[in-house]
């Protein structure tokens, strides 16, 4: 790592590109005196491009270094049929670059910061930034807190030619939670592995929820579950049961839809009255154990339960545990008359038979209860002998030695939007968790893979919907107890503004949709807006930090995982060759 010893390394007279000719507030223009060159230059081991779009560069300035990119290189109109010269070679060209200025490095310590402190001035020398500088300024950007960081994660290269590692701090990736960006091929996947394989060499607890199974490869100091059937899982990895007791009022509903001005007051009785009766088993009848029959009843016997105080709190906290197999049975119990006629007078003080008009209007619901609770797509719920649960799993976890928890979601099947309210379940356990103070000593970063599948969402309907609201709810409150979030997805546009503004570093691959670079400019601030240009034209496994947590923008080459992700397609040249 560069050192403030080594200072005088930062201005190589063999990496100087020109000048100062004109400055502004935020950018200014250079004057190449080697914009003529053919190609760039190899210097101690890295190539450097001494004026090349994208490059990096220094403007030595009297009281401190300014850190600069080059954003555009144009010649004045007089000048254009110079650089067409049919018999190559270097040409004298009078080049002008345009540079944005990022950040400032002291020359007494090298300490980085955001910001200009002191402008240039007209004539400063610009050099091309070394290697081995950019690959320091993660950790540099940390001297301002006045000691060296203990924990740092190596993530990649400031290129692929030379082997000037990253280094970044956990709170400068994490703090503030990170999002990892990037269309389909950019290397996400391979990012998203390296995090995890840095994460794991120290003391860590991260939690994986692997939408795909693609993450199953990691093996030391890791403990694999998975919810439903998965096609391909390992042998070690436990199967686990996500209780409905996991599910509140609302994930019902969405699971449910009740349609009408029948259907949704009838669950919404019927889930209250098997939490009553789930309180009180005295309020049962022998002849239908495990409901709340109200045909022909004294109205008083019942009201009187639910005023008290305990029960009260039980019956309207939304997340009070039910027997779910039970619902259909108490729904047809909720079909009565709210009052018997005895001689042409109604009777208010108990309930009438049953409504045949009521129960046929609820019929469709009945249907779609019975249909999830079968269902193979929520078997992980409802089904029988589906291991322990998923929330032990996680407690257990948490208090192991064990430094990975991979939560494979492959397993479950897309139908009545299981996926998605598994997942949100999931995320809501992890913030009640936080919420109780579980992660104060020990911080515990979430990884969501897939994200666009679990943020920003509703299910189900207008009378009946659930938002999938649980991981923004981490982003907004989860790092003051402890609980950081990390997200990969292929596309940014489908998350939320919301969520994506609370992400304090972006780690972004190529970008190929306009809607998702716009997305990334307006969550990273004006400064990264020039960086967003770039992003198409990223390689693959290459990728820009950018964010609030990382003012100074760079662009690394990712270093590829030892334990790479399971994400390739189908090896066509592989089976198809062997028919012939």
């Amino acid at each position: 790592m560069i050192t403030p010893a080594s200072q005088g390394g930062l201005f190589d007279p063999a990496l100087r590109i020109g000048a100062i000719s004109s400055i502004t507030a935020a950018s200014a223009r250079v004057n190449l005196h080697r914009a003529g060159v053919p190609g760039g230059t190899l210097h101690k081991g890295a190539r450097y491009g001494l004026g090349e779009v994208g490059e990096f560069v220094l403007v030595e300035s009297e009281l401190a270094a300014i850190l600069a990119r080059i954003i555009e290189v144009r010649l004045p109109e007089s000048e254009r049929s110079v650089v067409d010269n049919p018999a190559g070679g270097g040409v004298t060209v009078d080049a002008v670059a345009q540079i944005q200025l990022l950040g400032t490095i002291a020359l007494d310590g090298l300490a980085v910061t955001a910001g200009i402190s002191v402008h240039p001035r007209l004539g400063d020398r610009v050099f091309s930034a070394p290697a081995v500088l950019l690959a320091a300024v993660p950790l540099l950007m940390e001297r301002n807190s006045g000691s060296s960081p203990a924990v740092s994660l190596s993530i990649g290269r400031v290129s692929a030619s030379t082997g000037a590692e990253v280094h970044v701090t956990p709170e400068r990736l994490f703090s503030r939670h990170c999002a990892i960006l990037g269309a389909t091929g950019g290397g996400k996947s391979y990012t998203v592995s390296r995090f995890i394989e840095e994460c794991i060499r120290y003391k860590s607890k991260v939690v994986l929820i692997d939408a795909t199974g693609e993450y199953r490869g990691f093996s030391e100091h890791t403990s694999h579950v998975h919810l439903g059937r998965p096609s391909d899982e390992l042998a070690a990895s436990k199967k686990c049961s996500l209780p409905p007791s996991s599910f509140t009022e609302a994930d019902f509903n969405a699971l449910f839809q009740p349609a009408g001005k029948t259907q949704g007051p009838k669950l919404r009785a019927a889930i209250r009255s098997l939490r009553l009766v789930a309180a009180r088993p005295a309020l049962e009848q022998p002849e239908k154990p495990g409901v709340l029959v109200r045909a022909n009843r004294r109205k008083q016997e019942i009201l009187r339960v639910e005023q008290e105080e305990a029960i009260s709190r039980l019956l309207n906290n939304p997340t009070t545990p039910f027997d779910a197999f039970r619902l259909a049975d108490q729904i047809v119990e909720e079909c009565v008359y709210e009052t018997p006629f005895a001689r042409g007078n109604p009777d208010g003080s108990q309930w009438g038979g049953y409504n045949e008009g009521d129960l046929s209007y609820c019929t469709t619901l009945l249907t779609r209860i019975n249909g999830v609770l079968t269902s193979p797509a929520l078997e992980c719920v409802f089904g029988k002998d589906q291991g322990p649960s998923i929330a032990d799993q996680i407690s257990s976890f948490l208090t192991s030695d064990k430094r990975l928890l991979r939560i494979s979601l492959e397993g479950i099947q897309y139908e009545f939007a299981a996926r998605e309210i598994v997942a949100n379940a999931l995320g809501r356990f992890l913030l009640g968790k936080a919420r109780a103070g579980d992660f104060r000593k020990l911080p515990v970063l979430l990884m969501v893979d897939e994200a666009h599948n679990f943020l920003g969402r509703k299910i189900g309907d207008e009378d009946a919907h659930l938002k999938l609201d649980s991981f923004e709810g981490i982003a907004k409150e989860g790092r003051k107890y402890g609980l950081n979030l990390c997200l990969a997805t292929q596309r940014p546009r489908d998350i939320t503004y919301e969520v994506l503004s609370q992400m304090g570093t972006l780690i972004v691959h190529r970008l190929t949709n306009d809607q998702d670079r716009e997305v990334v400019e307006r969550a990273c601030g004006e400064i990264d807006k020039s960086a967003s240009a770039f992003l198409p034209n990223l390689e693959p496994g290459e990728a820009a930090i950018v964010g609030v947590d990382f003012p100074i923008p760079l662009t690394i080459q990712v270093t590829a995982p030892s334990t790479p992700p399971k994400s390739n397609g189908a090896n066509f040249q592989k089976h198809w060759s062997a028919g012939q």
